[in-house]
């Protein structure tokens, strides 16, 4: 299908809209300067980003007798995308309020791409990604190796967690069961959890003590009920399942930052369905499952594909049992979804 050409009133439109918006970012670059050349600002000194919004950033602060206290900041245009997490330099306004300067060294962020396929980050400075499943909505061990895959290409060690085990029954047991299972055989850390029956809450608490841990996982997974469970008081909102697809609905509109109480830091990020990845290369993705390392660049074709070539040292593997065929089948749909948009 071809695409809709725009006749000359929309194009007039869509480069008013264009026109507006870069002066409205102008006009705000001018005023942060002046503010910055007037002396309205406090000293530079060093701040977390707990949650974004669009140009302005929540910082909190790290030093000085402010220590703690928040103040919603702008970013100045030629400073690199922040995300929650990350560290930055900022020097306080009178009211609350504040300018962000520079954006120090990241160790690591999560970034997945939007539906047009641009690079968006999701969180930095990150130690451990804890893919959230439960038995409703209906969990897919493609999307957990889409999420584990992103994690290991960008150094942040991924952690399973199977919640509301309270609503684990005959039916749907035997299979999620396994599945941890087939994830705890590859070397993956995985956990299971209740707010309900507060069961295995206390072995989450200790994995994320003095760490900085991101959830995520489908919408409905009970993300931010472990959140309230975890971090008393903070009382972030909680969806309920849809009647029709008993799909989550998204409750959670920005990745946030939330101190534990005794020590450690969680990110609640918005609830996604899928996990596209579409901005890495093949290879990466085979380097994204554990049980190949080792066998990559064993076959005997350099440019083997793993479905049908003769001497395929991950097929080989695969019969000999050292490889899953559900973890093999979900390697290659990640592989396929490649070129998909």
């Amino acid at each position: 299908m071809s695409k809709r050409k725009l006749n000359r009133r929309q194009q007039w439109r869509i480069e008013k809209v264009q026109q507006e918006r870069a002066a409205r970012v102008s006009k705000k670059d001018q005023e942060i300067d002046q503010k910055l050349t007037a002396g309205e600002l406090g000293a530079e000194q060093e701040g977390l980003i707990i949650a974004h919004y669009g140009r302005q950033v929540d910082v909190e602060a790290l030093q000085g007798e402010s220590k703690g206290k928040i103040n919603r900041c702008y970013m100045r245009t030629n400073i690199d995308a922040l995300v929650t997490g990350d560290r930055v330099v900022w020097r306080p306004g009178p009211d609350n309020d504040g300018i962000v300067v520079a954006r120090l060294d990241r160790e690591n962020s999560l970034v997945r791409p939007d539906t047009r396929g641009n690079i968006k980050p999701v969180a930095a400075n990150i130690d451990y990604i804890v893919i959230v499943f439960a038995p409703e909505p209906h969990a897919h061990a493609n999307l957990i190796d889409r999420y584990i895959v992103a994690a290991e290409n960008t150094g942040i060690e991924p952690v399973l967690l199977l919640n509301k085990t309270d609503l684990l029954n005959s039916e749907n047991a035997p299979r999620l069961l396994e599945m941890a299972e087939r994830y705890q055989q590859i070397g993956y850390k995985v956990l299971t959890a209740s707010t309900i029956d507060q069961d295995g809450l206390g072995l989450l608490k200790g994995l994320l003590d003095q760490k900085v841990s991101v959830f995520v996982g489908q919408s409905g997974v009970g993300k931010s009920s472990l959140v309230n469970t975890l971090l008393p008081g903070i009382n972030i909102k909680v969806g309920e399942l849809s009647e029709q697809t008993r799909k989550g609905m998204h409750t959670t509109t920005t990745a946030m930052l939330f101190h534990m109480t005794d020590g450690g830091d969680l990110i609640d990020s918005p609830g996604i369905r899928e996990f596209g990845l579409w901005h890495i290369e093949e290879r990466d993705v085979a380097e994204g499952f554990r049980e190949f390392d080792g066998l990559l660049g064993g076959c005997k074709f350099r440019d083997c594909r793993h479905l049908q070539e003769p001497g395929c040292a991950l097929r080989d593997a695969l019969e000999e049992g050292l490889i899953t065929s559900e973890r093999m089948e979900s390697y290659h749909r990640i592989v396929a979804s490649l070129n998909e948009f």
